[in-house]
């Protein structure tokens, strides 16, 4: 028998299929930042939390009064695990206090980066979530062996580029899939 090593999804999107029914992950995108042996983490990509940049430095520097620019910058909801933990999503050419390397991009966790991009010196090109998505080991490819997710290498461009409500159906259509023709019902022939 010929034994192949297990084939991991970092810097991948995960796509959610229409039938999908956990409504923390119905119609989402989610970024991989890490999937190996002892499990995955993403970030949800195409969900607004209602909050904008300017609501969390009122927090974390109350005395600095936020900008204009500061309250257009959206806050996602990145799932439903630790929603009080931040991360920023970002080209991996700038690093910060708390910055993890994921090849073409980075995240990082420490709050300069917040500081950095409300005082228009940080990353050009970022998306902020609150919370993350997690997978026990083999949890993340028993979904996929059960067609809960479709998967395709993350593009930055549908990431930075795009508005929030366009990224699932881009990411759909870089693997030639219309979400809008596919059933919501699972069945067996």
């Amino acid at each position: 028998m010929n034994a192949t090593s297990p084939s991991y999804l970092k810097h991948h999107f995960l796509i959610a299929m229409p039938h999908m029914a956990d409504p923390h992950f119905a119609q989402a995108l989610i970024y991989l930042v890490e999937h190996n042996r002892d499990g995955a983490m993403g970030l949800i990509v195409n969900r607004p939390s209602g909050l904008n940049l300017a609501d969390i430095l009122a927090q974390l520097r109350p005395d600095q009064p936020g900008d204009a620019r500061s309250q257009r910058l959206t806050i996602f909801s990145g799932g439903p695990i630790q929603t009080d933990r931040g991360f920023v999503l970002h080209p991996a050419d700038v690093q910060f206090q708390a910055t993890l390397d994921l090849g073409p991009l980075g995240v990082t966790t420490s709050q300069d980066v917040l500081f950095a991009i409300a005082d228009g010196c940080g990353p050009k090109q970022h998306l902020i979530a609150f919370g993350y998505a997690g997978w026990e080991p083999g949890q993340l490819e028993a979904e996929l062996a059960g067609n809960t997710w479709l998967s395709c290498q993350a593009q930055p461009e549908i990431l930075f580029d795009l508005p929030h409500d366009q990224r699932l159906a881009a990411a759909a259509a870089s693997l030639g899939v219309d979400l809008g023709l596919l059933s919501s019902q699972v069945g067996h022939a």
